[in-house]
């Protein structure tokens, strides 16, 4: 049994991709640049907003505007950030089944800190023991300072800690961290490009997935 599981965010115990692509294409729209598939955000998202941000604006773009872009994005989407996302369904029982049997259990994002916080309040009240998101305090993902903030946490190291996520930032965060990687199938990305991306390890259910960390 791993000591501690450390949990992306988006895509892995949580869905906000709908919350996401609409927040950024009303932002996109009053800047008068193009729109995005729920697809094509999909396959965008995991870098962090900002640079989600630079890559939806169209090349060319002064920086200056896309500044404005990740300003007006943060401000509307701190307003609408909840209005579709939900959990995965099962990951709250599974956390706490993970909790009973002695495992320490955090969340690091590359999502503002401002939002993690927030969805966190509203979906898992008390049932991580640590959280983080992206501040400028702290390199993003796949950096792996944000994991050992949280192994830090949580009293835990690299012999027993194990990362869970559902994309290739998510793999080479891991891999980084000097940890090894539960890759979900049910995020932001297909199991063929994990696999085509480093993961070693994919996991197609959430009560599976519970018992791989037990199974450490």
């Amino acid at each position: 049994m791993y000591a501690a599981a450390v949990f992306d965010l988006d895509g892995t115990i949580l869905d906000t991709l709908d919350d996401l692509q609409l927040a950024l294409n009303h932002t996109l729209d009053a800047h008068g640049f193009p729109p995005y598939t729920r697809a094509e955000v999909r396959a965008m998202v995991g870098n962090g907003l900002r640079r989600l941000m630079a890559d939806a604006c169209p090349e060319g773009t002064p920086q200056a505007e896309v500044d404005a872009v990740f300003e007006d994005f943060c401000a509307y989407y701190a307003d609408h950030c909840n209005d579709h996302t939900r959990p995965y369904a099962g990951v709250v029982a599974m956390v706490g089944r993970l909790r009973a049997a002695g495992v320490r259990c955090a969340v690091v994002s590359n999502k503002g800190d401002f939002a993690v916080c927030e969805l966190m309040d509203l979906h898992f009240p008390g049932v991580f023991d640590f959280v983080l998101g992206q501040r400028d305090d702290i390199p993003r993902k796949p950096d792996p300072d944000m994991v050992y903030a949280a192994m830090a946490a949580l009293e835990a190291d690299q012999s027993n800690s194990v990362y869970v996520g559902d994309s290739e930032v998510d793999v080479a965060t891991a891999a980084n961290a000097g940890i090894p990687c539960l890759s979900v199938t049910w995020g932001f990305r297909d199991p063929e490009w994990l696999s085509a991306h480093g993961a070693t390890e994919l996991v197609d259910s959430v009560e599976g997935l519970g018992d791989a960390i037990l199974a450490g």
